[in-house]
């Protein structure tokens, strides 16, 4: 099956993900997926069942009922708007366990790649897309920064306390890469960017050389 342009964009939390998936997108005239938003929606969903995120089985469960409508920037939960609901520190501390789930994960893979076949290509960001998601993705970014700027970055999204940030993106990192199924990693065939000290323009450019050099001439 022939799945169009795509560009899987990973890395940790902070780094920039989808400011620069969603800048990317646009300059390509491609679509966008934030896959991380769909851990998030199951997440959110979790616990306003008054589930325990670490209920593998129920957990499983919700993820194989739940009803998601994406648009680039808006998550609505089985009918209810969850776009905020999503980003909130109760959510942030249970994701992992429920971004652990390999139920989860299996059910939440098909949509992804079942988004991409209905669209044709696009970018899409997470922590697993290059590497088991689209595995023969057209161009595999790993955007990196450094902790500080990370946290600075959430701080100025969401408000908080930069120290606290910084320690909560830490474990984030830690459990995100041990976990069992499918581990944040840079895979091997990944281009490093470092976005630490450098504008979305600045990045976006790199990005579209690095994919020129990978398609046939005349290609977008």
């Amino acid at each position: 099956m022939n799945l169009g342009v795509v560009v899987a964009i990973d890395g940790p939390a902070g780094a920039g993900k989808s400011t620069i998936a969603k800048a990317l997108a646009d300059d390509l005239g491609l679509e966008y997926l934030d896959t991380g938003a769909m851990y998030r929606g199951v997440t959110f969903e979790v616990l306003k069942r008054g589930l325990e995120a670490t209920d593998v089985d129920a957990v499983g469960r919700v993820a194989r009922e739940i009803h998601f409508t994406q648009t680039r920037n808006t998550l609505s939960v089985n009918g209810v708007d969850a776009t905020a609901a999503i980003r909130t520190p109760a959510v942030d501390a249970a994701v992992s366990h429920v971004a652990a789930n390999s139920a989860v994960r299996d059910e939440l893979r098909k949509r992804q790649r079942q988004w991409i076949s209905e669209h044709g290509g696009g970018v899409v960001e997470g922590r697993d897309i290059g590497s088991v998601v689209f595995p023969d993705a057209t161009l595999k970014v790993y955007l990196v920064a450094t902790p500080m700027v990370r946290a600075q970055r959430r701080v100025a999204q969401h408000g908080g306390d930069v120290v606290e940030i910084a320690r909560a993106i830490a474990e984030r990192d830690e459990r995100d890469s041990t976990r069992s199924d499918s581990p944040l990693r840079q895979m091997p065939d990944a281009v490093v960017v470092d976005t630490s000290d450098r504008s979305v323009a600045e990045v976006i450019a790199e990005i579209r050389a690095l994919l020129a050099a990978r398609q046939p001439q005349g290609s977008t």
